[in-house]
């Protein structure tokens, strides 16, 4: 997954990430990686209670995302 990517990759792919505005889609067509290797790389480089919160606010806004135009 992330033997391709430099530090500043995946810099900016954690703030992508965060980014509430970015989908996974837009990180795979720029990075090349899945949501499932976002979130690997997440959990790697972020701190435990950090991911935790992230994925829940991911969950949830991906749950209210088809009420948004």
């Amino acid at each position: 997954m992330s033997n391709h990517l430099t530090q500043v990759d995946i810099s900016e792919i954690i703030q992508m990430a965060l980014s509430d505005d970015v989908s996974f889609e837009a990180i795979e067509q720029q990075y090349g990686i899945s949501e499932e290797n976002v979130k690997k790389l997440m959990k790697k480089n972020i701190t435990n209670n950090s991911y935790k919160h992230w994925r829940k606010r991911v969950k949830l806004f991906s749950e209210r995302r088809k009420y948004y135009k």
